[in-house]
């Protein structure tokens, strides 16, 4: 997701094709192509500038209501939304054949599915399938202390800074939530320590973007 306004203007946007199974925008004021999943121009008067990009949650609707009960969605567009209805429609697309250069030495399949995050300028990778089994993965990025966890519905994802007032906290999973090894305070799916001695604090989230190894890579 990103901010349509770049040095004070506003841009509109609009589909001009796909490259790479991945959507190509351009603009109406300078007809310049962007590239959707990385927001960067890639033809164009603007070439090689980036859009800024707005916080993403990749969750599913009912993690979502459940913590914005008042919240408003916008309408799904009949005409396409019944491809998306079947619950595992995510799992049934990963088996589709990609028409892209592959490396022959690649451990993931080309639509292995992962859980994609950028940090300090470094993207970093999980495969939806490790996280499936182990519910979180601890990691640090650069010199960022992060981990990344799969809500209860094993298909919301959600990635945080592990360090509070300073001091990185270890995390692992006891009776289907998180709990820090320091403190033994339980953190909920959202971040925000519900029991213990850090009640009330909250972890830094990071966006997290669901994407293809061959679109990701």
């Amino acid at each position: 997701m990103w901010e349509s306004e770049l040095d004070g203007k506003k841009l509109t946007f609009h589909l001009a094709g796909i490259n790479n199974q991945n959507f190509i925008m351009r603009d109406e004021e300078t007809g310049t192509w962007w590239q959707q999943v990385s927001g960067e121009a890639m033809h164009g008067p603007l070439k090689g500038r980036q859009l800024n990009g707005v916080f993403t949650d990749e969750v599913t609707f009912a993690v979502w209501k459940r913590e914005h009960p008042n919240g408003r969605v916008l309408r799904p567009d009949e005409r396409v939304s019944k491809n998306y209805e079947a619950a595992n429609w995510e799992e049934e697309y990963e088996k589709l054949r990609v028409i892209v250069p592959v490396e022959a030495n690649d451990k993931l399949k080309p639509r292995a599915l992962l859980a994609g995050i950028v940090v300090n300028g470094k993207a970093v990778a999980y495969p939806m399938e490790v996280l499936r089994q182990q519910r979180l993965v601890i990691n640090t990025i650069d010199t960022t202390p992060i981990f990344v966890a799969l809500g209860d519905d094993n298909k919301s994802v959600r990635a945080f800074e592990r360090t509070i007032d300073g001091r990185a906290l270890e995390f692992f999973v006891k009776d289907n939530q998180f709990v820090d090894a320091e403190t033994g305070s339980t953190w909920d799916f959202s971040g925000k320590a519900i029991s213990g001695a850090l009640t009330g604090k909250e972890l830094k989230k990071i966006s997290v973007l669901k994407d293809y190894w061959f679109d990701w890579k």
